[in-house]
């Protein structure tokens, strides 16, 4: 992750280091001095890994080749009791499609510990090849690789990624590959890595309206080809009533948000953002719609005009997946990383009055999720006001640039 750097700015590259140190060092000393106690819990009497013990049980089940049960709180909560006696008592909402039962079936090998650490160094490798692939695609950057480096590995949503074992590593590495694929204009195996987004549908839900918006339909053919198939694997496992139980419950996950988000101000969506700052549901619920209209409209306006560079037209798609998602947690906003990157990338060559405004945005955008307690309190999720106003920013700046070229100035 890197914001401007621009020379004369008050973001200077000593200041972006001194930063990245304060905040990296604070957050992994915490992380460590909290699971350095023997046993499955940490010093708060959490149980590590959070929210990977469903993972480790889903891969218990499909181990055991239990396709029933994969939806069954309770034949659920036996098992977690019999395997990690520990957990016993947690529970968490099967949202999760059959087939990610499979991939964590080898895991469910081991005993949870072990399996966790795995699992959390998959997630940092795969974080790691990502950064390190989009900054090795951002000409203006390879002379801070350093300096990226330490931001990245200070980035609060890849904090939040390792301490709660989740798999948005695995998003962050479909939207990467997305975005070279994009790169190449090979748009139906870009669409087919859109359609791997199935496991958290809610994470592909800017990129459909985009794409069906705008007539890409080798993306859309390659995404619902991408989809269907992975799909299937979990039927071809376990036959078709699995998948029935999924489809019903995301159905119904409306009704089932507040056991989805006990802690509301960890979410970083437009839903949320309303939702906590306006008492009344209705409203809430047509703020969000509109102001998601909204951003999905800017995002398109940037697709549709010519000129406009890749890195920018995606970076705004990324942040209006983070935006209109109907549920989205801190962790997943590590799909944001390769959006962080291309922006800064873009920046260093522009106006120091552009770089200047952009790049606070951008830092903005990077550090506002560290403050995301305080929304207990306020009621205002600055991080997603924070992301509204870069994807304006950009298309302001975006319009400004074409015109500019049109007029030959």
């Amino acid at each position: 992750m890197m914001v401007q750097i621009h020379s004369g700015t008050w973001l200077t590259v000593k200041r972006l280091r001194a930063h990245a140190l304060l905040v990296g060092v604070t957050l992994w000393s915490i992380y460590l001095w909290t699971i350095a106690t023997p046993g499955l819990r940490d010093r708060n009497g959490n149980l590590k890994g959070t929210d990977f013990l469903h993972l480790y049980t889903f891969g218990s089940l499909a181990m055991e080749h239990r396709g029933t049960d994969l939806y069954d709180l309770d034949k659920q909560a036996a098992l977690v009791a019999k395997r990690v006696p520990e957990a016993a008592g947690i529970r968490y909402l099967p949202l999760y499609p059959p087939q990610v039962s499979l991939l964590f079936a080898p895991f469910a090998h081991f005993s949870y510990g072990w399996a966790l650490m795995l699992w959390s160094i998959c997630g940092a490798l795969i974080y790691a090849i990502c950064c390190y692939s989009v900054w090795r695609a951002c000409p203006n950057l390879r002379a801070h690789g350093t300096l990226v480096a330490l931001l990245a590995a200070a980035f609060p949503a890849f904090f939040h990624l390792i301490a709660w074992g989740q798999t948005s590593a695995l998003a962050l590495a479909c939207f990467t590959l997305m975005f070279f694929l994009l790169h190449k204009r090979w748009e139906f195996l870009a669409g087919l890595v859109l359609g791997c987004l199935i496991f958290k549908p809610q994470l592909g839900l800017a990129a459909a309206i985009v794409f069906v918006a705008l007539g890409a339909w080798k993306v859309v053919a390659g995404a619902i080809v991408a989809a269907a198939v992975q799909l299937s694997v979990g039927v071809l496992y376990y036959g078709k009533e699995p998948l029935r139980h999924w489809i019903h419950t995301l159905a119904n996950a409306n009704s089932l948000l507040p056991l989805l988000e006990p802690k509301p101000y960890q979410t970083h969506c437009l839903r949320t953002f309303w939702a906590m700052l306006v008492p009344w549901p209705a409203l809430a619920s047509g703020l969000y719609i509109v102001s998601s209209v909204v951003v999905l409209a800017l995002t398109l306006a940037l697709w549709r005009r010519a000129g406009t560079p890749l890195p920018l037209r995606y970076s705004a798609l990324l942040l209006a997946t983070v935006l209109i998602s109907p549920h989205l947690t801190i962790y997943d906003l590590v799909i944001l990383a390769p959006a962080l990157l291309l922006i800064a990338d873009w920046l260093m060559v522009q106006p120091r009055e552009t770089a200047s405004r952009l790049g606070i945005l951008l830092y903005l955008v990077y550090m506002l999720p560290l403050l995301s307690v305080l929304t207990r309190w306020t009621h205002l999720q600055l991080s997603a006001a924070a992301m509204v106003a870069l994807v304006y920013a950009i298309e302001m700046r975006s319009r400004k640039a074409v015109r500019l070229q049109t007029s030959g100035c």
